[in-house]
């Protein structure tokens, strides 16, 4: 190990024992199952939002969307970015405000599932298990991108072996989660939103100097078919280029829709201590979110040129591709002592965008598993020390299973990350829209949308997309569709809900 790269393992070492001592921090602050799930609704504005938008992003900012513009061009990656950055908005606009009222008001909810189950009074525990089983489903193979994006992080660097790196990765992520519970989690993503903004500066800074200039890398980037269009996809392994239809571009920004159903955004809408604050939260959250993805993309089309110029190697497929940040930041590194921390700043950017989304997952799916589901709908009586422990422990667990599921390093972080999102959004998201704003949606219109939602994303991508054609969309688009007409339908068609249930509507 030479002096550059061990200088960037100093510094990676000393940024995640930072946030380790986060974690130990709060842990002296969770007095209760509720203080670790959800904080004491004691968020500023600013952690809301920048917390929000950390976990929002994972390894998909700094890995998979600069790999998606690196290999095809601006169409795909600027069609998601352009629907995430309107899904973003609204998201804030019209549901953060209500959810935060709402949750108070539905007996405290501090959960999704509790929300849904206290929103329609669902004594069948039924809204509550399914919908808890869904967030775990998704969940598991989402934590498994990012534990899988650490893995690539270390191997590619040090060149150690794929699956120790991972599970020593996953291993600091839970510690500081187990330990801080929800405000270790929304404090270090605001690090980490940081950490992550000063990564991509750098980043195109350096990169823009090593292709030469800007005219060098616009250069490159016109001189491949399709490459700079948003109608057009380019293919790199024979410089050509296909449509990029309406309904692809449809589908495509349907990305924008999975915020809806998102439980680990939607859980900072519920913690904020302030109401009144989220527009100031929608205002800071939006801004970064559209400059930050802007930037991703532009850092794909940046590395083409320095494959060009000689300074990386051509990068072939979609998991090598996704490496781009990483061998730019050994590439800085080699430059000097002031090269070596501004490479490290890279690489912790990439772990921040990683860990930032980890944590949240960890957290959201063991308060499902461990208080949902065990305690509420099995009806396990457990005392607030029990409950601190049993929660600290499926963290764990869901930590192993999501190992096991991201050991392979070939799996593309885009990939993994484009199906979960998908689950949530048509799971969740037409429900939690439908409870917000529909007065007349009942318990068995929910149950039917999650169902529906979420079976849907698994047939339209296994059986259905494969055929090919006008079929071969999104899955987020269809499965969100079905799921708003199935709450429609089932819920006109079965009785309507109880007058109490309706001035609760009413009152918020």
């Amino acid at each position: 190990m030479n002096g550059s790269t061990m200088g960037l393992l100093v510094i990676i070492i000393l940024y995640l024992a930072m946030m380790v001592g986060v974690g130990v921090y709060y842990s002296r602050r969770n007095n209760s199952v509720g203080d670790f799930y959800l904080g004491g609704r004691k968020l500023g504005p600013l952690v809301t939002a920048m917390s929000a938008e950390a976990s929002d992003m994972s390894s998909w900012l700094l890995m998979g969307l600069p790999g998606v513009a690196y290999l095809t061009g601006c169409a795909d990656a600027g069609w998601t970015a352009i629907g995430l950055a309107v899904g973003t908005y609204f998201n804030w606009l019209i549901v953060a405000k209500r959810l935060r009222r709402y949750t108070v008001k539905a007996n405290n909810s501090i959960t999704i599932p509790d929300f849904f189950e206290n929103r329609y009074r669902d004594k069948s525990h039924m809204l509550m298990a399914i919908s808890a089983a869904i967030i775990v489903i998704f969940f598991v193979p989402y934590t498994a991108s990012g534990f899988a994006a650490c893995g690539k992080l270390f191997s590619t660097l040090f060149g150690v072996n794929y699956m120790p790196a991972m599970i020593v990765s996953a291993i600091i992520i839970v510690a500081y989660t187990s330990l801080g519970g929800y405000l270790a989690a929304s404090t270090t993503d605001l690090i980490q939103s940081i950490v992550m903004t000063l990564a991509l500066i750098i980043v195109v800074i350096f990169g823009v100097r090593t292709a030469g200039g800007i005219g060098a890398v616009m250069d490159n980037a016109r001189s491949l078919s399709g490459y700079l269009s948003l109608t057009a996809m380019h293919n790199m392994a024979d410089n050509t280029s296909s449509p990029y239809g309406v309904l692809t571009i449809a589908s495509t920004a349907a990305w924008g829709l999975g915020y809806f159903g998102m439980p680990h955004i939607l859980l900072r809408f519920m913690g904020i201590e302030d109401e009144n604050k989220l527009a100031l939260s929608r205002r800071i959250a939006t801004v970064w979110v559209v400059i930050s993805m802007g930037v991703a993309i532009f850092i794909g089309i940046i590395g083409y040129s320095m494959s060009q110029a000689g300074a990386i190697g051509m990068l072939e497929g979609s998991s090598e591709a996704e490496t781009l940040i990483i061998k730019t930041a050994m590439l800085l590194s080699e430059n000097g002592f002031l090269a070596i921390i501004l490479g490290g700043v890279i690489l912790a950017g990439i772990l921040a965008c990683t860990m930032s989304t980890a944590d949240s997952q960890l957290l959201a799916a063991s308060s499902s598993l461990s208080k949902n589901l065990i305690q509420d709908t099995f009806g396990v009586k457990m005392s607030d020390k029990a409950s601190m422990v049993a929660a600290r422990l499926t963290v764990l667990g869901i930590a192993i299973l999501s190992v096991f599921i991201a050991k392979d390093p070939n799996s593309s972080v885009f990939k993994i990350v484009s199906f979960a999102w998908a689950g949530f959004g048509a799971a969740f998201g037409p429900v939690m829209l439908f409870s917000l704003f529909w007065k007349r949606t009942n318990k068995y219109g929910a149950l039917a949308g999650m169902i529906v939602g979420g079976a849907m994303v698994f047939i339209w991508k296994y059986m259905i997309a494969p055929m090919g054609g006008v079929l071969a969309i999104y899955e987020l688009l269809p499965a969100f569709i079905c799921a708003a007409v199935a709450i429609v339908v089932v819920s006109l068609i079965t009785p309507a809900p109880a007058k109490e249930i309706v001035d609760e509507f009413d009152s918020i």
